[in-house]
């Protein structure tokens, strides 16, 4: 049986969005809590897969390692200059509310 997804937000996100997945029960880690600060995108990815977290991130040097890799637990994409704090809380709890740990697995999603 599939587990419900939780996230980890890159650097990049802002703290405000970790804020408000937390406050609607939704597990979340931040780079900053996770104690990842300044790490580059290969230990984010690791500390994902080693805790079976999706990355929600504004960076695009995730999509081109997504384009090349599927070993990841899934990563959610948006763009920083385009999404607000409330867009990306939404976006993100339709992925947590619709889609299981399974489906996500190696899967780049956008939010728009």
């Amino acid at each position: 049986m599939s587990k419900t997804i939780r996230f980890h937000l890159d650097e990049n996100v802002d703290p405000a969005i970790a804020a408000g997945l937390s406050a609607r029960g939704v597990d979340v880690t931040t780079t900053e809590s996770a104690g990842l600060t300044g790490a580059g995108d290969r230990e984010q990815l690791d500390y994902c897969r080693a805790t079976g977290r999706v990355l929600f991130t504004m960076d695009t040097d995730f999509l081109a390692i997504a384009a090349i890799s599927k070993d990841h637990p899934g990563i959610v994409f948006a763009h920083q200059n385009q999404t607000s704090v409330g867009r990306a809380v939404r976006g993100l709890l339709t992925i947590w509310e619709i889609i299981e740990e399974s489906e996500i697995r190696g899967v780049l999603e956008f939010l728009t």
